[in-house]
């Protein structure tokens, strides 16, 4: 497993068929409203736990903190895509040309990678990412005197995922609010009568004021994998700077046996501290310029 640190339009439609894709785009909001409305009824909690309509009318739960924090995350990947502190300052980082109508994974917030990351014999990343994810439950309750909003996504194997991986699994991915804190915590269940391997990240952006005035700290000694040159054989380097800074060419380094903390200095004088158990691994990305499509 891996934790990840990531610093970070459609063309128009053709012109004809203008009408038929415009009342299946109706169809389809009126459909999202729907679900969003059973699960608001079946799962919300007044002034805690709200299902909204999201980007592109895909269903979404609004995780609302009483100290003013919120969380956003999307069903589709079971991404979390906004993660705001209690001054509404933004935490995470989405990429304005990213796309909300299941073409293709949403880009940027907290997207998943399983069961594979990065390239290999599935698709990028694995599927997680482009599937819907179920809720199995939510709660505000956790601590009476000042309760800690919660979301429970549940994905399990379909004919999709059976095609490109034959094991029945079972995620749960667990996002809550803990004050100004994001907590998320990913089981993987085997539900198959057969052993499987796996890799998995949290493939998470984080909004930084300016890429030059970005860094990293608590990475110092470790040995990483630099791919920034040759991904298919990148070159075995031992970090010796005290701050992992951004240039302006590819970052992508892969730190082993990485400590369970580490921090982001985004520029501004905060930083956000990153506590990971379980993930053995830290990735630090940033395509910068040097990437047309990342």
């Amino acid at each position: 497993m891996q934790a990840c640190i990531k610093s970070g339009c459609r063309p128009s439609a053709p012109a004809f068929g203008g009408r038929v894709r415009s009342e299946l785009r109706r169809a389809q909001v009126k459909v999202c409203a729907s679900a969003v409305a059973d699960l608001q009824k079946k799962h919300g909690i007044p002034g805690s736990v709200e299902f909204v309509e999201g980007n592109g009318g895909l269903p979404s739960v609004m995780l609302k903190h009483a100290c003013g924090a919120s969380a956003q995350v999307y069903l589709f990947g079971g991404a979390v895509c906004s993660w705001k502190q209690a001054s509404g300052d933004e935490v995470l980082y989405v990429r304005p040309d990213a796309v909300f109508d299941k073409s293709k994974p949403i880009s940027g917030g907290v997207p998943h990678c399983f069961p594979q990351f990065g390239p290999g014999a599935m698709q990028q990343h694995g599927f997680a990412r482009n599937l819907d994810w179920e809720v199995a439950s939510t709660s505000a309750d956790l601590q009476p005197d000042e309760a800690d909003p919660e979301v429970e996504l549940v994905l399990s194997e379909n004919d999709y995922t059976l095609k490109m991986w034959p094991h029945k699994f079972k995620a749960v991915y667990t996002v809550t609010l803990h004050g100004e804190q994001l907590r998320t915590d990913l089981r993987v269940m085997n539900t198959g009568d057969k052993p499987f391997d796996f890799t998995s990240a949290l493939h998470t952006y984080f909004e930084v004021l300016h890429v030059d005035k970005a860094k990293v700290t608590g990475l110092k000694g470790l040995t990483y994998l630099d791919k920034s040159q040759d991904p298919k054989n990148p070159a075995k380097q031992t970090e010796q700077r005290d701050a992992v800074t951004f240039g302006d060419g590819l970052v992508d380094s892969v730190y082993l046996a990485a400590p369970e903390h580490v921090e982001l200095e985004v520029g501004t004088g905060a930083a956000v501290a990153i506590d990971a158990t379980g993930w053995e691994d830290v990735v630090v990305w940033n395509p910068h310029l040097t990437m047309k499509d990342w």
